[in-house]
């Protein structure tokens, strides 16, 4: 004889969907083309004051870890996005290569003994600098750095 028993309804144990959904046209018009990647070089939609005040903050930052590359990183990717991000970008950039023609010449030096104390001076001014621009610039005042020579101007 075969077992006719009625199947019990199967339940749904699948965990609801938590990732938010992507307002409309976050990825585009796929019918037009424009798959919602920005061209050009890194000229993308305008950053919100409070993302600026917090790129030019980490740029600022980033220089006391990895000298020029932060700055010149956003100066070249970010400055076209916002007034707040160009004029930080740009001052950090004159700043830490400043600083990094300073490290240059502590190394040609520390074939005397001076070129040590240099390298030394120009790792403090950098750290002290950087921390009061990052500083300033949070607090959404602009910053010049008083031992800059402009290499780039706005």
């Amino acid at each position: 004889m075969t077992d006719t028993s009625p199947t019990a309804p199967q339940e749904d144990h699948h965990e609801p969907n938590l990732r938010p959904t992507p307002p409309p046209g976050a990825y585009g018009n796929p019918s037009t083309g424009d798959h919602g990647v920005p061209s050009g070089g890194g000229q993308g939609a305008p950053l919100r004051p409070e993302d600026e005040k917090l790129w030019a903050t980490l740029i600022h930052i980033g220089g006391i870890f990895f000298g020029f590359v932060p700055a010149l990183i956003g100066y070249l990717l970010l400055r076209e996005r916002g007034t707040v991000i160009k004029e930080n970008t740009r001052v950090a950039l004159n700043f830490q290569l400043t600083m990094a023609i300073g490290y240059v010449i502590g190394v040609i030096l520390s074939v005397v003994t001076i070129g040590l104390l240099i390298g030394l001076a120009v790792w403090v001014v950098t750290i002290i600098f950087s921390i009061m621009a990052a500083i300033s610039t949070n607090q959404g005042r602009p910053y010049k750095y008083p031992l800059a020579i402009q290499f780039f101007n706005s």
